[in-house]
């Protein structure tokens, strides 16, 4: 994969940090999007080059009308074409439905799918003008099978998964690949605000008896947009431990 380049949204944290690090390892040279965490993200991206590879840094928010552009501008000034882009920034407002207010249910769909999608539409003409590319979203089982109290973040992950599938149809003869990965209950800073008798139960549902990481979700993200994956478009792989079958 040398001499490509990749846009990783949300990339300086948790599984957006696994999804740089295997990338530029692969050889990607990799935009570090960040909404908040800059100094995170300046600092993975120091690393990187480091280690022999390409990083720069862009601080903004996806929920922003503007960042679409905005990043896509940058690869294409910085690394001089784009190949990949991973979708993988997202906000969670957890609430039961009953006390969820509109804000909290537009906050989650407005930066999960909308923003997602704004991205993504900016990403699309270059690709298409190259004659490749490589889509690829963190969606979430949640999504695919809901979750207790995340009404607002179950149907941004279910509209995201439907979205991959229809956007896979009208960009395949553009050489153009859509997928999504849909982690189960992954070990991040997010898992790790659960209170402990809560992380027990969700231990348990677990087959394969521990929770996922970062790097498992990044290992499924690097598959899909490498050549390896030509032929894979509009699925929706899920890294879950079992969770769902």
């Amino acid at each position: 994969m040398r001499g490509r380049a990749a846009i990783v949204t949300g990339g300086a944290r948790g599984i957006g940090r696994s999804i740089c690090e295997q990338l530029a390892a692969a050889g990607y040279a990799v935009l570090i999007n960040c909404q908040s965490s800059l100094e995170a993200a300046e600092a993975l991206a120091a690393d990187i080059r480091v280690g022999g590879g390409r990083a720069a840094v862009v601080q903004a928010s996806i929920a922003d009308p503007r960042s679409g552009t905005q990043l896509v501008e940058a690869a294409l000034r910085e690394f001089g074409r784009l190949d990949v882009l991973v979708n993988n920034a997202g906000v969670t407002q957890d609430v039961t439905m009953r006390k969820m207010t509109d804000e909290q249910f537009t906050e989650v769909i407005e930066t999960n799918l909308t923003g997602t999608h704004r991205v993504t539409r900016a990403a699309i003409d270059p690709m298409c003008e190259a004659g490749y590319g490589r889509i690829v979203t963190v969606a979430s089982f949640v999504g695919e099978i809901g979750n207790y109290g995340q009404a607002n973040y179950a149907a941004s992950k279910g509209g995201l998964i439907a979205w991959t599938k229809t956007l896979a149809l009208e960009l395949a003869r553009f050489g153009i690949t859509v997928n999504c990965v849909c982690p189960g209950f992954t070990d991040t800073d997010m898992l790790r605000k659960v209170p402990e008798r809560i992380a027990e139960q969700l231990l348990a549902r677990i087959p394969m008896g521990r929770f996922g990481t970062a790097d498992d979700v990044a290992g499924g993200v690097a598959y899909l947009s490498s050549d390896a994956a030509a032929y894979v478009t509009g699925a929706c792989l899920d890294i879950n431990g079992g969770l769902r079958m």
